[in-house]
């Protein structure tokens, strides 16, 4: 029986390519983001090509009851998800001081306790089955402090070490547990953190690249998948320099300009 694989933020970026490449392993899928009618082109799509079943979930993770709405409706449903991909997320750029409050904790909400919420509504299930897997999607952001993007760092720091967690209290029961740490990606993503005028933004990785990279990982069993040989550099050379120094070097990159 085909794999049911439940991914957020599905209508575009990352988890869009993502949807892609599990449709193309005939898994079938559950989407959620909240752009309705990107899903559901996309869900047409991927029944006419691969002939998998896609069910669409049109739901906002900045809502904190979301995550139970989402494991409510599968359930009175019969599905069974098999992998959950969290790969919703946003960020921001600015000082925190001057940043809006309520971004920030709706950063707080998708980037961080709707991973927590859904993973923990998800995974007994798994457990139960002995079987299945959870693909979180963080970023290079979370080997260092973000000056000028300090929530979005912290929150992604959260995604990595909540997956290495799991990844360690998971051995041996059969559920693959991986994280996806992508450096800047040409994305919808700078445009909506209002990036565009950052350093950052001048080295973009191809989406479909990076996508494929944290399938095949996952895939593959690898705790962490970090595309790029020039982002795996930048991870190395953080454990080696000063931290007064990194933060330094962070907050020029993120600077606007």
């Amino acid at each position: 029986m085909a794999e049911t694989v439940l991914i957020t933020g599905a209508s575009s970026g990352i988890g869009l390519e993502l949807a892609k490449l599990f449709a193309a392993d005939k898994s079938n899928l559950v989407l959620t983001a909240r752009n309705v009618e990107k899903l559901e082109q996309l869900a047409d799509a991927l029944r006419r090509e691969h002939g998998i079943q896609v069910r669409v979930l049109v739901r906002d993770l900045a809502d904190p009851t979301a995550p139970a709405a989402i494991f409510d409706q599968l359930q009175s449903e019969g599905v069974e998800v098999d992998v959950l991909v969290n790969n919703a997320g946003f960020g921001a750029v600015g000082l925190f001081a001057e940043l809006p409050l309520d971004r920030q904790m709706e950063m707080v909400q998708v980037n961080v306790a709707a991973v927590t919420h859904l993973t923990k509504l998800f995974l007994p299930g798994m457990l139960a089955r002995g079987r299945g897997g959870i693909l979180n999607v963080a970023s290079t952001a979370a080997f260092q402090p973000g000056p000028y993007q300090a929530v979005y760092f912290a929150t992604k720091a959260f995604d990595l070490f909540l997956t290495e967690a799991l990844a360690d209290e998971l051995a041996g029961t059969g559920i693959v547990v991986s994280c996806l740490a992508p450096g800047a990606t040409a994305t919808g993503f700078m445009a909506a953190a209002g990036a565009e005028k950052a350093l950052l933004s001048r080295r973009l990785m191809d989406v479909k690249t990076v996508a494929k990279a944290g399938y095949r990982g996952f895939r593959a069993g690898k705790l962490l998948v970090i595309p790029g040989l020039h982002n795996r550099l930048g991870v190395f050379a953080v454990r080696l320099l000063p931290r007064g120094l990194v933060r330094k070097f962070v907050r020029w990159v993120q600077q606007p300009r």
